[in-house]
């Protein structure tokens, strides 16, 4: 019986170099367990998740798939070459391979590009029938229908926490010119029948799980889709969260059928407080001065926010920088994320720094949004990253974190939610005192 391993590694520590470690991921990705239910029963499937996983390089196995986000994908480029010298064919996907496919291509013998649906099972047939790869598969799905069920079972091996991922739907309506998915989808939204969503939600609540994770990128990107959803969940009185933008506020009506459904935690992607550095970004649609407005409204139905945001737009000051701490403190947002503005290469940024020559330099393992790697208008680049440590420390000092989760008044309505957030924000903290960025969770 031929074997595949599929692996999705961690990410180095930016002063250790070492691959970052936990004691467990609370939320695990879905690729995997997807690409695993496509794998034919002829074919034995183990996935890794190196962040709680071990990867022994010197396992049989007959092809070795490696999936990358974001700056793992130096992590991922290492994993394959230690593979290649054992012998092993290794197959590289996940949205960083997809928009920098040449950057990767010479550490594997085969890139996958985009969606995995199509292209995963033409690969395992290429290999079981001539033992060779094509270079690159790049066959892109038009809809989401007949998904099969994830390999749930698999991450139930894991060190995992508390919630299993669901997808509803893949893609952004927006194209912000920063974004890794505006790169992949260029502004579509793609939805899956409802019925298989809540397959995949009574799946998940026949485990014993009482809580899952909507891993969508905007799960209010099609407010009727979502209504309806929200309408067939709330009878299973299970707890979930997503992603989506500020602009489900606008909408009251959604926004209480959400929360009725059992919604607690939105990561909510506010960016910048910065007119003109949104405007930049061509995030013009999200408007500062309702952000704290509707920021209260998710707050006030009942939802706890996860916030991310940007540092170093041309919007940006140094006193910009620290009423964004305030503005964090003072609206005791429990999860809030912080990264650099970074040119990811692909995207229409990465364009248009390189076009104005303000591109510090194009060595993309300093690509981590944790270092700044384009030429600031209101900085040094040295200035804008000591700014970005001071804005973690300030948000990340302990009375602010107590402040931010036990002593919310959120913790009244969701105090399991809080008490999460308060535990999430230790090990974030953790990070930051050893000088890494604490983006994986």
């Amino acid at each position: 019986m031929p074997k595949v391993i599929l692996i999705q590694p961690t990410q180095y520590g930016t002063n250790t170099r070492k691959p970052l470690k936990q004691s467990r991921i609370y939320l695990p990705g879905l690729a995997l367990p997807v690409l695993a239910s496509l794998t034919p029963k002829n074919w034995e499937v183990k996935i890794l998740i190196e962040v709680v996983d071990k990867i022994d390089f010197d396992e049989e196995a007959d092809l070795i798939g490696i999936g990358a986000m974001g700056h793992a994908v130096f992590r991922a480029m290492d994993i394959a070459l230690e593979f290649k010298k054992r012998g092993k064919k290794v197959f590289m996907g996940g949205y960083m391979v997809s928009i920098l496919p040449e950057f990767v291509k010479n550490h594997c013998d085969s890139v996958v590009i985009g969606d995995g649906e199509l292209s995963y099972p033409q690969l395992l047939s290429d290999f079981e029938n001539t033992g060779q790869l094509k270079p690159i598969y790049n066959q892109q799905l038009d809809n989401l229908d007949n998904l099969p069920l994830p390999r749930y079972d698999l991450l139930l091996k894991k060190k995992i926490g508390y919630m299993l991922p669901v997808q509803a739907g893949r893609g952004c309506p927006h194209t912000c010119s920063y974004c890794s998915i505006a790169c992949v989808y260029k502004g579509k939204y793609l939805t899956r029948p409802v019925e298989d969503v809540m397959r995949d939600i009574l799946h998940i609540k026949d485990l014993g799980y009482k809580r899952f994770f909507l891993i969508d990128d905007n799960i209010g990107s099609n407010p009727k889709f979502l209504f309806e959803l929200a309408k067939r969940i709330k009878p299973l009185k299970m707890k979930w969260a997503s992603q989506c933008t500020l602009l489900i506020a606008k909408n009251e009506k959604l926004l209480k059928a959400v929360v009725d459904s059992g919604c607690s935690i939105l990561s909510l992607g506010i960016e910048s407080l910065s007119q003109e550095g949104l405007n930049s970004l061509n995030k013009s649609w999200m408007k500062v001065p309702s952000t704290a407005q509707l920021l209260k409204k998710i707050q006030k139905a009942g939802v706890a926010p996860a916030t991310e945001m940007i540092i170093g737009t041309d919007g940006d000051t140094p006193a910009s920088i620290r009423a964004t701490a305030d503005f964090i403190i003072r609206n005791k947002i429990p999860i809030p994320k912080f990264y650099i503005l970074t040119p990811l290469p692909g995207s229409e940024f990465y364009k248009e720094m390189k076009l104005k020559d303000r591109l510090l330099h194009e060595d993309y393992s300093k690509y981590t949004a944790a270092s700044c790697v384009f030429k600031p208008i209101h900085f040094t680049p040295q200035q804008l990253e000591k700014s970005y440590m001071d804005l973690y420390k300030k948000v990340y000092s302990f009375k602010n974190i107590l402040y931010r989760t036990i002593f919310n008044k959120g913790i009244l309505k969701n105090p399991t939610v809080y008490l999460f957030a308060f535990f999430s924000n230790l090990v974030y903290k953790k990070y930051i005192n050893q000088g890494d960025a604490p983006n994986i969770l």
